[in-house]
């Protein structure tokens, strides 16, 4: 077996830009009140809130420029507070735009945001560390792959409540999707003690689905892949269309336990699922 390596999201971007605004323009009246799984926001909050991200980016990629009120975040919660905070003070004043508006605009600041993100050197230190996968610096490509699950999961977000979810389950968006969200696996195992060498399996089924295999070694858990078929210590197979639901804080764990399966020691899986892949 050897470690996970990089994921490469880059060429992922343009198609899911081009399927949003394909998405919203075609969304009636109705459609954009429709309420969503983010509680208390509307397929328009929602679009709002990814606007409010590509901004952000063109802001610090293009313009070097961060707000002069930022607050010293000195824990995870405190990081989690001011994000929910500024995210919330973006979609209740940009309530009154139009649905209109909102789409001319994320149609221009999405695609220029992309630009920006794919053209960051990829081994790099990224600005900002994934700190959902427990890290406090991150390579880039990481970091460009943490974005791509953002615009991934809200678009499907918008999809769920319209019924129109078909498009981004595909081999090609979907699995790098959850391959990125695997990563988050090592730091949530990280007090969970086992014996060296217990291999726990973590499948997702369906199309874009796959397997992820965490091996404890001497200190820590690490994400690995397998060079040949090995006997595992626990197996737990959830059900694709939930997947990146359970892992956004989309769906409990109690409503997603009907669409998963485990097998061996139950304990060995608890972890995955109370795992999030975002910021809460």
């Amino acid at each position: 077996m050897h470690p996970v390596g990089p994921i490469d999201t880059r060429a992922l971007f343009r198609p899911l830009h081009a399927h949003l605004i394909s998405l919203l323009r075609n969304l009636s009246e109705t459609d954009w009140q429709l309420p969503t799984v983010c509680a208390g926001w509307t397929v328009k909050d929602i679009g709002s809130h990814v606007l409010d991200g590509c901004l952000r980016r063109i802001a610090y990629y293009r313009d070097g420029y961060s707000p002069q009120d930022s607050p010293v975040i000195d824990s995870y919660q405190a990081l989690v507070r001011y994000l929910n905070q500024l995210n919330q003070d973006w979609v209740v004043a940009t309530r009154r735009l139009s649905p209109a508006i909102l789409t001319d605009w994320l149609e221009l600041a999405g695609a220029e945001a992309d630009d920006l993100l794919i053209q960051l050197p990829f081994d790099e230190p990224a600005l900002h560390a994934v700190a959902w996968a427990g890290e406090d610096t991150s390579p880039n490509w990481f970091h460009i792959a943490r974005e791509y699950t953002e615009l991934w999961h809200h678009q499907q977000q918008i999809r769920l409540a319209v019924g129109q979810t078909a498009a981004l389950m595909t081999s090609e968006l979907y699995h790098p999707l959850l391959d990125t969200f695997m990563r988050a696996l090592p730091y949530n195992y990280r007090q969970l003690a086992a014996p060296v060498n217990t291999l726990v399996q973590v499948s997702v089924s369906g199309v874009g689905g796959g397997d992820w295999f965490l091996h404890r070694q001497t200190t820590d858990w690490q994400l690995v892949i397998l060079d040949r078929k090995q006997a595992v210590d626990a197996l737990i197979t959830i059900d694709g269309t939930i997947a990146w639901r359970l892992f956004t804080k989309g769906i409990t764990t109690e409503n997603a336990l009907p669409y998963i399966t485990i097998s061996g020691d139950s304990q060995l899986v608890k972890p995955v699922l109370t795992m999030l892949a975002v910021m809460a």
